[in-house]
């Protein structure tokens, strides 16, 4: 499987941004696949994942500002993330499995000012 990530950028605190990553097999032919971040020193975390192409799963710290979408055709899935803070300034990086091997794509960065 191969991930390809892109919209990232730099904005500012309160605004708005969508990522999408696009994916070299049907989202819904994998086990999951969702979107995780890493911060300047800190350990990778999840953002959220599609479980089974039905149920999307959201971590708790960015639950309600965060939603994850995607689209049969193109297979892409989105991340649409409003109310930046300073401290979702992260790479963020789509991520899959597909069976039990797990994929990752290249991240995108996102920088939120204050």
């Amino acid at each position: 499987v191969q991930l390809q990530a892109s919209g990232g950028g730099l904005v500012q605190a309160g605004s708005s941004l969508r990522l999408s990553c696009v994916s070299s097999m049907s989202i819904f032919s994998l086990s999951r696949i969702g979107w995780y971040r890493q911060a300047p020193g800190k350990e990778r975390e999840l953002v959220g994942v599609i479980l089974g192409g039905a149920r999307t799963v959201y971590a708790d710290r960015v639950k309600g500002r965060v939603t994850i979408s995607s689209d049969s055709a193109s297979n892409t899935m989105y991340l649409q993330m409003t109310s930046l803070r300073p401290e979702d300034t992260a790479v963020y990086y789509c991520a899959a499995l597909n069976g039990e091997d797990p994929y990752w794509g290249p991240g995108t960065l996102v920088t939120v000012s204050s």
